[in-house]
């Protein structure tokens, strides 16, 4: 899957990474000494918000050299050993449908959350398979997919000025060699920690929880996160 590398080695692509998310993650990952490749359907804007995300990354890590390279989708997941997937739900399965035989072999880690609006505020969508990792997981036949980074906020993520990060990440899957790199990449965040919470068949659950936090966040006009405590 790796190579028995460790997950500080590892070069990690960002499918979606010019949206709020990916890029937030991209810039936290890149500031902790993460080699980042930033995907998008537009090559030449991934390689923009590279620049971009690389600047910030540096002068967050006191300016040590980052390492953060921007492409297409398809060669981001071609040429990094671990992906995360941090598309709109609605471009998903479009998005992942061409790219099984580049991801093949690979930790596919997917946070997108199934999330609709209406007057009544956020809801959860129906996912065909159950959930979007299931969907994920249906479409990369040969991957590792995990669920995991849906309870993080992309607008602390991407406040440099918030050194350290406060809560966890759940994460799901159904392979433990995949489902502990993912833990140990989001240590990797200031202040954060992976914990294991179920199989993949339990992704509905979390993907869902993301629909309260943004309840919660509206109501509070704040940017929750959640602590599990007793692990």
């Amino acid at each position: 899957m790796t190579d028995g590398r460790a997950v500080e080695d590892l070069v990690v692509g960002v499918l979606g990474g010019t949206g709020p998310q990916g890029r937030g993650l991209a810039v936290r990952l890149a500031a902790a000494g993460q080699q980042i490749l930033l995907g998008s359907r537009d090559a030449e804007r991934a390689s923009e918000v590279a620049v971009e995300v690389a600047g910030r990354a540096t002068t967050a890590a006191g300016g040590t050299d980052v390492s953060v390279k921007g492409g297409s989708n398809v060669d981001v997941a071609g040429a990094a050993d671990l992906v995360i997937v941090a598309v709109p739900y609605g471009g998903h399965a479009a998005t992942l449908a061409g790219l099984a035989a580049p991801l093949a072999g690979k930790v596919v880690v997917d946070c997108v959350v199934p999330m609709g609006f209406d007057e009544l505020g956020a809801y959860v969508l129906d996912v065909e398979e159950g959930s979007v990792a299931q969907q994920a997981a249906a479409l990369l036949p040969d991957s590792s997919v995990v669920g995991a980074f849906h309870h993080l906020s992309a607008v602390l993520l991407e406040d440099l000025s918030r050194p350290t990060l406060d809560g966890d990440v759940m994460v799901v899957g159904d392979v433990r060699e995949a489902t502990d790199l993912v833990q140990a990449l989001a240590g990797r965040l200031p202040g954060m920690r992976g914990v294991y919470a179920g199989r993949l068949r339990n992704a509905r659950q979390v993907e869902a929880l993301t629909i309260n936090l943004v309840s919660v966040n509206r109501r509070y006009k704040a940017h929750a996160g959640i602590r599990v405590t007793d692990v």
